[in-house]
């Protein structure tokens, strides 16, 4: 099986067709549908595996990858970082998606119905930011639904309905299933900004532009002065390099699973 697996591989090669691609450094998707089959996208047995080496490289193999960029933000709103970082995206004319937290938004009612009236995207971050590995089906399930609910009575954007990410990007199989049974799609990303550590705003630049690829989901966070600072330097890179930005709902009109979970890496 191995080795009908390379020779494929190579034939590829050898024909010109595949370009450099990436995914997660865990191998994971950064897109998780709710009809996806979590076993071929996540299991360790031989079989998944290479499916999963043949399926990349094919799905590389064909077609362009759009230069479309989505800025998300996880956590929040908070009273201070929040207010400025909507202005910085509304000074540059970017749209973000903010992950949101349920219960920070209850707190934060009037800057959380700010964040859609300046023309960003709201989704769900979980009701109250737990590591959803640690959760049960049914947790997940209340996490989740008691956020959606939140959001939807603040802001009434369609993708608090349709859309979700764990806490820390922590997630099990089960957790999955929990989120695709509710008919959510469990959005991760192609590159992780780093952010949520301290880094300065030219080291969270230079990882951006270093990291690129097309299409592009990044997770970046709320909260953080040094991401708001490298915002106007990371935006002018990728629109002299083409790049249109996007949220996350317009993202998944233009292109489908498979190019987000397959892009084509573009250092700018």
């Amino acid at each position: 099986m191995k080795s009908i697996v390379i020779a494929l591989i190579v034939a590829m090669f050898a024909a010109g067709g595949v370009r450099t691609f990436f995914r997660a450094s865990d191998q994971r998707p950064a897109f998780v549908t709710p009809r996806a089959n979590l076993r071929l996208d996540f299991s360790k047995g031989i079989v998944p595996r290479t499916y999963r080496v043949l399926h990349d490289t094919v799905a590389v193999a064909h077609g362009t990858r759009p230069k479309l960029v989505a800025l998300t933000f996880d956590d929040g709103p908070y009273p201070v970082f929040t207010p400025l970082l909507l202005d910085e995206l509304h000074d540059l004319h970017v749209p973000g998606t903010f992950f949101l937290i349920g219960r920070d938004a209850q707190q934060w009612p009037e800057i959380t119905a700010r964040i859609e009236a300046m023309g960003n995207e709201v989704a769900d971050h979980t009701y109250s930011h737990p590591d959803l590995d640690h959760e049960t089906p049914s947790q997940v399930r209340s996490e989740v639904l008691r956020g959606r609910d939140v959001l939807w009575a603040l802001t009434h954007d369609p993708a608090v309905r349709t859309l979700m990410r764990p806490p820390h990007g922590r997630f099990t199989i089960a957790t999955l299933r929990a989120v695709q049974s509710l008919g959510y799609s469990t959005v991760l990303w192609t590159d992780d900004s780093g952010d949520w550590r301290t880094l300065t705003p030219q080291t969270i630049e230079a990882h951006l532009l270093t990291h690129a690829t097309a299409p592009d989901l990044v997770l970046l966070h709320d909260g953080k002065l040094a991401t708001i600072e490298a915002l106007p330097k990371v935006v002018a890179r990728f629109r002299a390099a083409g790049y249109r930005f996007v949220t996350v709902g317009q993202l998944l009109v233009k292109v489908d699973a498979q190019q987000l979970n397959h892009p084509v890496r573009h250092p700018l």
